[in-house]
């Protein structure tokens, strides 16, 4: 069945048009238009990767906290139709400004501990999330040792690197303390998640929710640069940041999404996890 076939069978509507879009980590994502107006994306999954339910289900949970994200029309393990975000403007400061005030009131919900109610996933990658009351001992075991045993599973992370990764696991304390509370997170938060339309709103796609710390997400936006000043000067206005962040957990807390990189792609991302281990152990 080719995928114009299966949205027609799941929305009893052939679609106009469809077109190709880059950046699908886990499935074919195509643009569609449908004849009465309506602008939809579908993804459809890949043999052997994690079921587009779970995406949907994500998705679902942030629009539930007023996060700007696409609706979902359609949700199957192997088919994934929701609403298009618009995304012909630029991420300019007015932008930056509009996704930290974003941020900051998706980081207000909390939980009564850091995880979530089920696995989720980040690309494709398994992200486990059993609820934990202590945020250290989650990063510690469900964030940097779990990863660093995928990594060295898929033959992308020397055994040396995955010990020192144990290592620094298990002096976070030295580094990092626990938060007031447990915060709503995207998760993946990199440039290519944030959309921008051309009135200046600001969406969020591909997202891998769990409750952690605000500054793990923080971080992950500077790793590849996804905001600037404007960024997080308004969001410190609304969340003010602890001193350091920038100056070392920062750094501390990239070793996760640097890790996710290695796992899934090997090469170069692997001189970065090093420069972190150096720089702690």
């Amino acid at each position: 069945m080719t995928l114009a076939e299966a949205v027609e069978a799941a929305l009893g509507v052939r679609p106009s048009s469809l077109r190709s879009l880059g950046g699908g980590c886990i499935a074919e994502v195509v643009a569609l238009d449908l004849p009465d107006g309506q602008r939809l994306v579908a993804k459809r999954g890949a043999s052997g990767q994690p079921g587009l339910e779970l995406e949907a289900w994500m998705l679902a949970k942030l629009r539930d906290h007023r996060l700007p994200v696409p609706e979902v029309i359609h949700a199957g393990n192997d088919l994934l139709i929701m609403t298009r975000l618009d995304d012909g403007g630029r991420l300019d400061a007015a932008a930056e400004t509009r996704a930290a005030e974003a941020m900051a009131a998706l980081h207000a919900n909390s939980a009564e501990a850091f995880g979530l109610e089920r696995e989720t996933v980040i690309g494709s990658l398994p992200q486990p999330n059993p609820w934990n009351e202590r945020w250290l001992p989650f990063f510690a075991e469900q964030r940097l040792r779990a990863m660093a045993r995928l990594a060295h599973e898929r033959g992308r992370l020397p055994a040396e690197d995955r010990t020192s990764v144990e290592d620094l696991a298990g002096r976070l304390d030295r580094y990092l303390d626990e938060p007031q509370q447990p915060a709503l997170l995207h998760g993946d938060l990199w440039s290519g998640n944030v959309l921008v339309g051309r009135d200046g709103a600001v969406g969020f796609i591909d997202p891998a929710v769990y409750y952690g710390h605000p500054e793990v997400e923080l971080a992950f936006t500077t790793l590849f640069g996804t905001f600037g000043e404007a960024f997080f000067r308004r969001y410190a206005e609304l969340a003010p940041l602890e001193p350091d962040f920038f100056e070392a957990r920062r750094d501390l807390y990239n070793l996760y999404p640097l890790l996710v990189h290695v796992a899934l792609f090997g090469g170069g991302y692997l001189q970065g996890v090093r420069r972190v281990l150096r720089r702690f152990l």
